[in-house]
């Protein structure tokens, strides 16, 4: 299912937004009321699918934790597996990691060192494109793992705070438009 102006206008009408969280002056985009409702998570899981239906994906990663709600459907519906993308200490077996900075600070990703392997073909997923460093650390981690990355997928796109460039030269899927 392509993206549309209808879809992407009722897939909004399940955003619920909240004003000055968590912070004053920022909106939130919840996506609670969307997931909630059975046929927009379905019509949202497919729409941010379908750039890639035809793209033979071999593996649909995502870090946690609200990536893997949109990710593993979209596996099912490309063909592919999943393949979880966690803080330490959450996989038990050898991993890869990447480190990253934050902006008050460090965070660091893991991921199986059997998970992906060199040459797959790979969609990265989340549910929202803000800034873009969670995102940049997973394109990062994914090069470590020599695969080839296909693009990125999101729900949601805050294209004001600039997210996209950090993620060049990779193709970036967006369901909504911000």
């Amino acid at each position: 299912m392509p993206r549309t102006a209808a879809m992407t206008a009722e897939l909004q009408q399940h955003i619920r937004e909240i004003p000055d969280f968590p912070k004053p002056g920022i909106i939130y985009r919840d996506i609670a009321p969307l997931l909630a409702s059975p046929d927009a998570l379905r019509a949202a899981t497919e729409v941010m699918a379908a750039p890639f239906k035809d793209e033979k994906i071999d593996i649909v990663a995502a870090a946690e934790a609200r990536g893997f709600i949109f990710a593993a459907p979209m596996a099912i519906l490309l063909g592919a597996g999943f393949v979880p993308i966690r803080k330490p200490g959450k996989l038990p077996f050898e991993t890869h990691s990447h480190a990253y900075d934050l902006e008050y600070g460090t965070d660091e990703l893991h991921v199986h060192v059997d998970g992906v392997q060199a040459g797959q073909r790979v969609v990265l997923v989340d549910d929202l494109l803000a800034t873009g460093g969670t995102m940049q650390a997973c394109c990062r981690l994914i090069e470590r793992c020599a695969a080839e990355i296909v693009g990125c997928s999101f729900l949601i796109h805050l294209a004001a705070l600039g997210g996209e460039a950090k993620l060049e030269p990779y193709r970036v899927e967006s369901a909504i438009v911000y």
